[in-house]
């Protein structure tokens, strides 16, 4: 049976064993007081019963190989115990024990050895909690947790064990179907438990909760699947810090850290990243009803003039648009409510109808005959003593069932957390509708999830998300630096537009200039002197002989001075460019263990000043690179700022395109590349500057 199928069995199981003492016995006490109906078996070679449950001596005398086992038990018996099970039949295996590849050289070669004895069965782990199944009650799972089985619900994967338990305790009400802990991933990882999760209908979205990823190319098939399937994914992506630029030679080094790579790579696929674990919950139940919104327009309902403005605050900060009320709605809305209502959109409906159950249904029927995508109600329940929670229930039944009979996608949101209490947000999640607890948090995970739809069908249809990234081989060392002229003539043939220019000798200049033709830009050429302005190494607008004699005399002098180091034995000789609309930067960036990526910003002496940047993976589509250019800051500069023309888009993003087709041919071998600047006007685009460094 191969690994997938396996994987499958553990995701899925008909049986349970549990290797290991007196947590185990509990453990599996756990499972059969949580829903789970088939055989299980707890497996210790010393005991004839645990707390109650029996004892299999050894894997040998199961009866059968299970589909699921959870080894709590030291690295070395586990070893032995995985091999067992592999030979027996087992689908997969959760190994809880540390001391693996994280401990270092000796717990790498372990950790091999794993591998080797689990073969093809699915193996979660080691170090790691293990897995939570609410679909049908496997809880694979070392201590206690807060969860319960479900009909449907969210994935969520976790390189944190404890995150894993905090969010199972956790007051939210988010529908967990299953949750894994994923440990060192030494074979499950994110990627390929995200491909089978992804086949299993209960499943609404997948929340990750990431440090990193260990295989790229994984993750992005997987993350297209989901796309295609409009399944939203929601990262909590952790270690936002910039990797500072270990190479000398380029500004795009500074411009994307690896935190950027990660964002360009969820951008292309459509992943939603979120900031904390209250935006991730939040977002992940506004998702887990599997129900989305086609839009990001919402009629919103509010028993108070303060919510409603809270509403048109929060709405408008996160994209949400609240259309307004047609005549016919206001005119019914006017015959059921009282005079000092504000019958609008948001919609304060007041307490005079509280409790009035047909007086409620009419004003529900009237808001929510609307073009809305979606419909919201805040509603905040008071402390139980109050006696008036009875009142907030009716008003939630009269919601759930409006929104059925007009076919309406919705939601409710508290103006406090606190406020939404767990029997009405299990009511509302058996309704398909989501209880969403703040309504700062919730209108911007509603936010979140409305723009999805739309974004999604973008992504599938610029084709970017369909291409995996390139992830080559690490280099070694820092490579080889190549002179202005040498990394010109590379880029040329890709299509790279580039000044007409000379090669030549600093005795040889005044012919090879004549040749050229004025005015002229002069450059002294050395891979040593990969910042050539600093150094005095580049005069601009020379207009005949006697200015070039002279720019050529200075060159020297400042060379000596800054640059002692440099020999000044070769020029480059280019025609100087027209003034230009902007100046762009485009590089590529290679992070070890991510991939290539194309850095487009403000370029010219404005990229470290700015930092005006975006960064694209490699390979990327014309369309993405098109968004991107107009994503930047500084876009107004390419499109008509003030009045000036506006920049030839179509052979700038050829430019750029150059650049990308340059990379992904040579991805084996190229450390770094930076086009600075790359000046653009209403005629095209071209390259006055270019450095490439390669691998020795």
């Amino acid at each position: 049976m191969s690994q997938r199928e396996n994987l499958k069995r553990l995701l899925a199981p008909k049986h349970l064993a549990f290797i290991g003492g007196r947590s185990m016995a509990r453990a599996l006490k756990r499972c059969a007081e949580g829903g789970f109906a088939g055989q299980m078996w707890l497996v210790n070679p010393q005991y004839d019963e645990l707390e109650g449950v029996p004892c299999v001596r050894s894997i040998a005398e199961l009866p059968e190989g299970p589909d699921a086992v959870f080894v709590a038990t030291n690295r070395d018996l586990t070893l032995q115990a995985v091999a067992e099970l592999a030979a027996k039949g087992a689908g997969g295996a959760i190994c809880y024990a540390s001391g693996f590849a994280e401990t270092g050289a000796e717990g790498e070669a372990l950790q091999a050895r794993l591998l080797e004895a689990a073969g093809d069965m699915a193996l979660l782990g080691p170090n790691c909690y293990g897995l939570l199944d609410y679909l049908h009650g496997s809880a694979l799972w070392p201590v206690a947790h807060g969860g319960h089985i479900v009909e449907k619900g969210v994935a969520v994967l976790t390189q944190s064990g404890n995150f894993a338990y905090n969010l199972s305790m956790s007051d939210r009400s988010l529908p967990i179907a299953y949750m894994a802990s994923v440990g060192n991933q030494a074979q499950l990882g994110v990627s390929e438990l995200m491909d089978v999760l992804l086949d299993e209908p209960r499943v609404t979205a997948i929340g990750l909760h990431l440090e990193g990823l260990k295989n790229v190319p994984g993750f992005a098939r997987a993350a297209h699947k989901a796309l295609q399937k409009g399944i939203p994914i929601i990262a909590l992506k952790t270690g936002v810090s910039q990797i500072g630029a270990e190479l000398a030679l380029s500004h795009t080094s500074s411009l994307a850290g690896s935190d950027a790579l990660y964002d360009a790579l969820f951008d292309r696929l459509g992943v939603i990243r979120v900031s904390g674990p209250v935006s991730f919950i939040e977002t992940l139940k506004a998702a887990a009803c599997g129900n989305l919104p086609a839009g990001p327009s919402l009629a919103a309902l509010a028993c108070s003039g303060g919510d409603a403005g809270l509403i048109a605050d929060y709405a408008e900060r996160n994209g949400l648009s609240l259309p307004k009320l047609v005549e016919a709605q206001r005119t019914e809305l006017a015959q059921v409510l009282p005079d000092y209502a504000n019958i609008a959109n948001p919609l304060d409906f007041t307490t005079a109808i509280w409790g009035d159950g047909p007086a409620l249904d009419r004003m529900l029927d009237s808001a929510l005959q609307t073009e809305a995508d979606a419909a919201l109600l805040v509603l905040d329940y008071p402390g139980e003593e109050t006696g008036e929670r009875p009142q907030c229930d009716l008003l939630l039944e009269l919601y759930c069932a409006a929104l059925k009979r007009h076919d309406k996608v919705g939601f409710i949101a508290s103006a406090l957390p606190e406020l939404l209490p767990a029997h009405a947000r299990e009511l509302l999640h058996g309704h398909g509708v989501a209880a969403l607890q703040g309504v700062e948090d919730g209108l911007a995970a509603w936010g979140r999830i409305a723009h999805y739809r739309q974004r999604r069908e973008v992504l599938l249809a610029r084709g970017e998300a369909a291409l995996v990234p390139l992830c080559p081989q690490a280099l070694e060392g820092q490579g080889r630096l190549l002179d202005e002229w040498q990394s010109k003539q590379l880029l040329k043939p890709f299509g790279l537009p580039l000044p007409a220019a000379v090669l030549s000798t600093p005795g040889q200049a005044r012919e090879a200039a004549a040749d050229l033709g004025y005015p002229l830009v002069l450059k002294a050429v050395s891979a040593d002197l990969p910042h050539k302005t600093e150094a005095g190494g580049v005069a601009l607008n020379l207009r005949n002989e006697a200015a070039l004699e002279a720019a050529l005399f200075d060159m020297r002098e400042n060379l000596a001075k800054h640059a002692p180091n440099v020999a000044f034995d070769q020029v480059l000789l280019e025609r100087m460019a027209s003034p230009p609309l902007a100046e762009l930067i485009v590089g590529i960036k290679r992070e070890v263990g991510f991939g290539l990526a194309l850095v487009l910003g403000a370029g010219g002496i404005l990229v470290e000043l700015l930092k005006d940047s975006r960064s694209l993976l490699l390979p990327t589509t014309d369309a993405a690179i098109r968004d991107a250019l107009h994503s930047l800051r500084s876009a107004p500069l390419l499109t008509g700022f003030r009045g000036r023309p506006a920049v030839d888009m179509d052979k700038l993003v050829d430019a750029i395109r150059a650049v990308a087709d340059f990379a992904c041919e040579h991805a084996d071998s190229l450390v770094e590349l930076d086009v600075n600047p790359l000046l653009v006007n209403a005629e095209g685009a071209v390259a006055v500057d270019a450095l490439v460094r390669t691998a020795e």
